[in-house]
């Protein structure tokens, strides 16, 4: 099965822009769509990619969208919200997909879960996760793929630069969670899982874990933040009820949620691949020896790298 037309949904975010970015190169047609299409704009820079403004949640847009196209990866995810806009997003949006995909007669699609997907999970986001994988794993006919990444770290990631943010601003910082395991791995190493399983029907009905080669809890992570920016901050590790205090007020608080109390109750499972990055997409980098972005606060620096990407 040979991929010429994919259809991204998700394709303006984190993943999707790195992963745009990886694909642009093999030459592959990429339609990426999005609420606004002023939001897509900095994937202009990228060699055969199209946006168009769409309501992915709508199953007519949804097919329009999939005509003509080999594949569809679904990367939309949202770490906060309720459970209603959970279920939307994570159970709801994957079956429209699947549905679309057999209107049209896409035959592959790669989907995006999380690590630590499981149904009995305490936490409203890992039991989502954990219906929309199963759906797309079920439906055999799509030669279905699917992703189980950590946390993932990388320049315009949402993870360690929030940390960085944040210790710039206080010389100490309460840590929720901070005992939690976790084992991040780069956004180069999820999108090149993607692509290179994209065409490979080993992949075909599968489901794999991404990590990075080292496990670190909370605290470790947020230290080696500090010390990329060059600052010195004392890091106060809170006990399993403050931190659900602490996640409870910043729930409440105006503005963008920065930590849920369902966030936190997933941060009380580790979040760990024991068998490692898979070998048949390759080594995953190191997070200690990539964290160079964290010193360049302009994120829109990220623009730079898709007109390497596009050579331009």
């Amino acid at each position: 099965m040979k991929i010429k037309q994919i259809c991204i949904l998700g394709g303006g975010g984190f993943v999707g822009s790195h992963l745009a970015a990886q694909l642009a190169k093999t030459g592959v047609s990429i339609l990426i769509p999005g609420r606004r299409r002023f939001d897509l704009r900095h994937l202009d820079v990228l060699p055969t990619i199209t946006t168009v403004e769409a309501d992915i949640h709508e199953p007519a847009q949804l097919e329009r969208l999939f005509q003509g196209c080999d594949a569809v990866i679904n990367l939309v995810g949202i770490l906060h919200g309720s459970a209603a806009e959970f279920e939307q997003v994570h159970a709801e949006l994957p079956a429209k997909v699947i549905a679309a995909c057999r209107a049209t007669g896409v035959r592959r699609l790669l989907h995006m879960s999380a690590l630590g997907a499981a149904s009995d999970s305490t936490s409203l986001y890992q039991q989502s996760k954990a219906r929309g994988e199963a759906a797309v794993l079920a439906a055999s006919d799509l030669h279905p793929t699917v992703f189980r990444p950590s946390v993932i770290f990388g320049p315009d990631d949402r993870f360690l630069n929030l940390f960085a943010k944040l210790l710039t601003l206080t010389p100490i910082l309460p840590l929720a969670g901070a005992g939690a395991r976790l084992q991040p791995v780069h956004i180069n190493d999820v999108a090149r899982a993607f692509t290179l399983s994209l065409d490979d029907p080993e992949t075909w009905g599968q489901a794999y874990n991404l990590c990075g080669d080292t496990p670190y809890t909370l605290q470790e992570l947020v230290r080696l933040t500090a010390t990329a920016r060059g600052l010195k901050r004392f890091i106060l590790p809170l006990g399993e009820a403050a931190s659900y205090a602490m996640a409870t007020a910043m729930e409440f608080m105006p503005g963008p949620k920065m930590m849920t109390r369902d966030n936190c109750r997933a941060l009380r499972s580790d979040n760990l691949c024991p068998e490692g990055y898979p070998a048949r997409f390759g080594r995953p980098a190191s997070l200690a020896a990539n964290l160079d972005y964290l010193r360049n606060e302009d994120s829109r620096s990220i623009y730079a790298t898709y007109r390497i990407h596009a050579r331009r």
